[in-house]
């Protein structure tokens, strides 16, 4: 052996000693495995003795004594400590069930850990018509934790004790009529009782915890207070915060949809002062939240789960994992958030949960811009749902029953709105097609090449005759805000769930007329295994509009134009096929009522005069180039020039 190899092995056995000592346990880690060592071996063996009794008991020996000896008492009493500490107090118990209740949901806690077990709303069906549950029972994680005595403590292990000895809180009140459920300012005017519930978790020495619910007549909310006393004794001084966890499976309420729950299911939460934002709303997402948060909103298409801090909760971890279509659940929703802990007798967290639909003026009422838990548009199209639609259509819900007709009348209103940029829109058109031959000649004198030339001869054409090449356009523009608030607010209107008209049988998915169960490749991922008849007919009834619209302009210079206006239609109608039924059947009826008013504005402009009126303004003086036209016959020489240099 040559010496560099010695020197190796020599310096290979001293990182290895050097190694075992650096990571060779302390003392206290020594006595501490030591100590849960045998309270397993403890708790172990009390569990085998109470098998054995029960076997026992089985085979009909009934002369041995049920209850434990004393020694084995004491020895399952010393284990339970070993592992909780103070906390052994509340390790063994029963689990029991509680329910809070008002007219509007049901709420079941459970003594084991002091939790939500279950969620329902009284007032709501499922898809299938069976009980409404946002939390199914057992599906849902509701924990503190911390270390306490140098253990690991999770709250839900434990046995609370509650304040009260029924198992049912009913409280009561007035009548609610219709619309007012769950409305803020009517229980203000005429308010029922409300109860309050503590459920207890002590501890040895008259320490514990209290998770405080509250419920109160036609509200949607259940008040959610944590309490501590005598913790400081307890927990870890250097702690600085307690995890509070709040997870659970989001059961699926509508019927499967690319465009429907399986879109808007997602977590939203509002920052302190500040906006609302959401996790991703197509795929599995996760965010670390390291500033106030004011609310976490755990959002399906028409139901949410939120939780509010009474001020503010100061960090928080979410995640949304999104599951497949198939699949009996949408999501899992997972929130940890640290509630800060002071070194103090006692600490309180006042937070609040809401249970309830995803209806606007509820939402708005609970405050701290909870309703833009609502996908309403962006911001221009946002205010015309927020000012326009929504007050209109919740005007006319109060009156009428039939979602059918009150979707027409609204259609009607927002026609006549829109009448006089429809006119405006038609005129522009005659115009600019009563000048068609004048076109064609310029277009002769300057071939493609000369396109500035072309241009300037063109425009020059407009303002002699008075006419304004956006004319047609802008008009237009002013009504796409009400089209896409239209395409925002009917897929989330809460009000048309299961509502049904004429085939359909509820507006708020869509009507299928013809259905089926194989998978066609492309065309099932892209269309959907049905056919809906309203984005049918409304699919041709575009086609015709748009036909007519093609006999009043002029696409000679544009020809991919045609084919183009004859492609959006069915474009849509793909996209469509899977939404909300009632935003096709508004869409239908916008394009019959477009037909009717086109075919009444036709019939009052002569094309003839219009044509003549222009010649006539193209014998006047010429006017001075506006601002507008400048700036285009600008924009057309650099244009001309950049060409000639690139040459």
């Amino acid at each position: 052996m040559d010496k560099n190899t010695t020197i190796g092995l020599v310096l290979i056995v001293a990182v290895l000693i050097l190694f075992s000592v650096l990571n060779k346990p302390s003392k206290e880690q020594i006595e501490e495995a030591k100590r849960k060592k045998d309270s397993i071996e403890l708790v172990n063996r009390q569990a085998q003795l109470e098998m054995e009794q029960q076997q026992r008991l089985d085979v009909g020996e009934s002369n041995m004594p049920v209850a434990l000896n004393e020694e084995d008492t004491a020895t399952k009493t010393e284990g339970l400590k070993n592992l909780y500490g103070d906390f052994y107090m509340a390790a063994e118990g029963e689990e029991e069930f509680l329910t809070l209740e008002n007219n509007l949901m049901r709420v079941v806690l459970s003594t084991k850990g002091g939790k939500i077990h279950s969620v329902e709303l009284k007032n709501y069906k499922r898809y299938d018509s069976t009980d409404l549950f946002l939390i199914e029972a057992g599906e849902a994680t509701h924990n503190l934790s911390f270390f306490a005595q140098n253990r690991n403590i999770q709250t839900e292990e434990f046995y609370f004790k509650p304040s009260v000895s029924d198992s049912k809180i009913m409280v009561n009140g007035p009548e609610i009529p219709k619309g007012k459920e769950g409305n803020v300012r009517f229980n203000k005017e005429e308010p029922g009782e409300s109860r309050e519930l503590v459920m207890r978790l002590e501890t040895e020495g008259g320490n514990y915890i209290d998770y405080v619910y509250s419920i109160s007549h036609n509200s949607y909310v259940i008040g959610y207070d944590i309490r501590t006393k005598g913790m400081e004794k307890l927990i870890n001084t250097n702690t600085g915060y307690l995890n509070f966890n709040f997870d659970f499976k989001v059961p699926r309420q509508e019927r499967a949809s690319k465009y429907g729950e399986d879109r808007y299911t997602s977590i939203y939460y509002k920052f302190k002062g500040d906006e609302v934002d959401h996790l991703n709303l197509n795929k599995s997402d996760s965010d670390e939240l390291k500033t106030p948060i004011k609310w976490i909103g755990f959002k399906q298409l028409f139901f949410s789960s939120v939780l509010i801090a009474d001020d503010a909760f100061p960090n928080a971890s979410v995640s949304s994992e999104k599951m497949e279509m198939d699949d009996p659940d949408v999501a899992f929703f997972k929130s940890e958030i640290g509630l800060p802990f002071d070194n103090q007798s006692s600490n309180e967290y006042g937070m609040s949960f809401y249970f309830g639909p995803n209806h606007y003026n509820t939402l708005k009422m609970v405050g701290n811009d909870m309703e833009k838990i609502i996908s309403l548009g962006w911001p221009v199209v946002r205010e015309v749902n927020r000012y326009l639609i929504i007050p209109v259509f919740n005007f006319l819900r109060s009156r009428i029953d039939n979602f059918g007709i009150i979707i027409l009348i609204l259609t009607i209103l927002i026609r006549i709105i829109v009448t006089p940029f429809t006119y405006r829109s038609y005129v522009s058109q005659a115009k600019m097609k009563a000048l068609k031959p004048e076109i064609d000649e310029i277009n002769k004198k300057f071939p493609k090449e000369k396109a500035m030339e072309r241009q300037q001869a063109t425009m020059a054409l407009y303002k002699k005759v008075g006419v304004s090449p956006l004319g047609g356009c802008l008009p237009m523009l002013f009504q796409m805000p009400i089209l896409i608030a239209m395409f925002y607010f009917f897929p989330g209107s809460i009000e048309l769930r299961q509502e049904s008209f004429l085939w359909a049988t509820d507006l708020s998915t869509y009507d299928s007329i013809i259905s089926w169960k194989a998978n066609i490749p492309i065309l099932s991922s892209i269309y959907g295994n049905h056919i809906s008849l309203f984005t049918l007919l409304m699919t041709i009834t575009t086609i015709i509009q748009q036909k007519l619209l093609g006999q009043t302009q002029d696409t000679s210079s544009m020809p991919g134009m045609k084919y183009m206006m004859y492609f959006m239609p069915v474009f849509f109608m793909f996209i469509l096929n899977s939404y909300s039924s009632g935003l096709s059947y508004y869409y239908l009826l916008s394009n019959i009522f477009t037909l009717g008013q086109t075919y009444i504005i036709r019939s009052t402009i002569n094309e003839e005069k219009v044509r003549a009126q222009l010649l006539s303004n193209k014998k006047k003086p010429a006017k001075q180039k506006s601002g507008f036209q400048k700036r285009l016959e600008e924009l057309a020489k650099q244009q001309e020039a950049a060409k000639k240099k690139k040459k």
